[in-house]
This record gives structure tokens, C-alpha cells and sequence, in this order.
């Protein structure tokens, strides 16, 4: 027998994790995984250290000319970050 009020799995997932508030921490971590797949391979090579705190992502680079180019299409950059995701977990990134 069937019970009437019956959910999907990956519904009571998302609310259980939405009640225990650890959506956006789970979310943060899967935008720093999406990383490279955004970037890619040679811009990540100079990217260390991705952190997010208060919705701003944080990347140390070990190159000046990239941190410039990065700064001009950062906000390119987190959108398609954000759109990876699924969810707006950033809202500024800054290069160091």
C-alpha cells in the first residue's frame, strides 16, 4: 500500500539540508570545486588558496598580468560560477 504524502529523496535531501542550514556550505564547496572547470587548466595553475567568506570569493594568483586580466571579466566569471552551482553563493571575487 501506498501512502498518499509521499516526497522524492532528493526533496527531503535538500530540506533536511536547508533545516540544518548546511546548503550553503555544501554550496560554497561545490563553486571552489567548480573552479576548474570554469577557468581551466592553465589559468588555474596559477591560482592557489580559494576561500569564501561572507559571499566573496577569494583567490590568491601567483601572476600580476593574470590577477589584471581576472579583475576585467570577474564578474563573467561569477556568474558562470554561480551558474555551475546552481545557486548564488558569491557575489564578488577578489584577486590577491
Amino acid at each position: 500500500m501506498r501512502k498518499k504524502n509521499t516526497e522524492l529523496l532528493s526533496d527531503v535531501i535538500r530540506q533536511v539540508l536547508r533545516e540544518q542550514h548546511l546548503d550553503q556550505p555544501l554550496n560554497e564547496k561545490r563553486l571552489v570545486d567548480a573552479w576548474p572547470l570554469v577557468l581551466g587548466k592553465n589559468i588555474v595553475q596559477y591560482t592557489s588558496d580559494l576561500s569564501i567568506k561572507n559571499r566573496v570569493l577569494y583567490v590568491s594568483l601567483t601572476s600580476s598580468v593574470l590577477r589584471h586580466d581576472l579583475f576585467l571579466s570577474r564578474e563573467e566569471i561569477k556568474k558562470s560560477l554561480n551558474k555551475q552551482v546552481g545557486a548564488e553563493v558569491i557575489v564578488d571575487i577578489i584577486f590577491r
